[in-house]
């Protein structure tokens, strides 16, 4: 009944941010300005986070006692603790980024071991070189995903049977371990995308219309705005990629990695949003139908 009763503070919240802002937005962009606006607003998260690298960036001292990582993940946790506070976020979607968190926190232990990337900065929260802030960044992409399923009222049909798609996000995630001792087999895994959810549309609500997208171009337009926030990750020297000299961009090929990686994203969310899928086609009328509250 609590989760119940937080949901739906959380879509009041937002429903009434929502109408003031349409009612001052100009009629003739008011679809535009609220897809915009929507986006960002689920990705908030994310944003205060990439707000605090480069903030900390400009201001830390090396002389100051407590160490700038220390410092993101008190930021990192009291953002989380507002996020529940202020209801933005549900304790169903919380629990999803713990889940995040946890693992991606275990593959930056990995990776960092491996020598893929390295955190030069010392810090007292750190588990085998890996800061504790950094599975807030993995949290980050968990709570837009949750966040904008519920702001835009999303329905993914037809929907792969879920056998199929935890077999493909369990193969994709453990591919970013394996590649270091076998071969790589993204390839066959980008492909493997495709075959299983190049039939799924991503429905989805703006105001009284609806709308729809492939979900791998859906995946394909995320992984460009997470390649952005690798560039500042990197630009704030926060961490450092082995071979990179700090300046250059992040290789786009970092772009394919995070294309893989929001499946795994994806399938995680799955766990306790099933309600969005749907495993016949829909139409537009039956997907505006299939939303749980009035179109806004």
């Amino acid at each position: 009944m609590s989760h119940i009763c937080m949901t739906q503070t959380t879509r009041t919240l937002e429903r009434r941010l929502g109408d003031a802002i349409r009612s001052r937005a100009p009629k003739i962009l008011v679809e535009l300005v609220m897809f915009t606006l929507k986006q960002a607003w689920a990705c908030l998260f994310g944003a205060l986070l990439l707000v605090g690298l480069i903030v900390s960036d400009m201001i830390w001292d090396d002389t100051w006692r407590l160490a700038r990582y220390d410092a993101l993940v008190i930021y990192a946790l009291t953002l989380q603790a507002l996020f529940l506070i202020f209801k933005l976020e549900t304790l169903a979607e919380a629990r999803v980024i713990l889940l995040f968190h946890l693992t991606g926190t275990a593959m930056e232990i990995f990776k960092v071991h491996m020598g893929s990337w390295a955190y030069p900065e010392p810090a007292l929260l750190k588990l085998w070189g890996v800061p504790l802030f950094s599975g807030f960044m993995y949290a980050a992409v968990g709570s837009f995903m949750a966040r904008v399923i519920r702001i835009f009222d999303m329905h993914f049909a037809p929907y792969p049977p879920l056998w199929i798609t935890f077999t493909l996000g369990t193969a994709i995630y453990l591919n970013f371990f394996t590649h270091h001792y076998i071969w790589d087999a993204r390839y066959v895994l980008f492909a493997a995308t495709l075959i299983v959810y190049i039939r799924t549309r991503i429905w989805f609500q703006i105001g009284a219309n609806t709308y729809w997208m492939p979900l791998p171009l859906a995946a394909l337009l995320s992984s460009f705005f997470l390649w952005v926030a690798e560039n500042v990750g990197t630009g704030t020297g926060t961490w450092i990629y082995a071979g990179a000299d700090g300046v250059s961009l992040v290789s786009f090929a970092k772009m394919g990695s995070w294309y893989l990686l929001l499946y795994v994203s994806f399938v995680t969310v799955t766990l306790v949003m099933r309600d969005a899928l749907i495993q016949a086609p829909l139409t537009k009328d039956h997907a505006t139908a299939a939303s749980p509250r009035p179109a806004r």
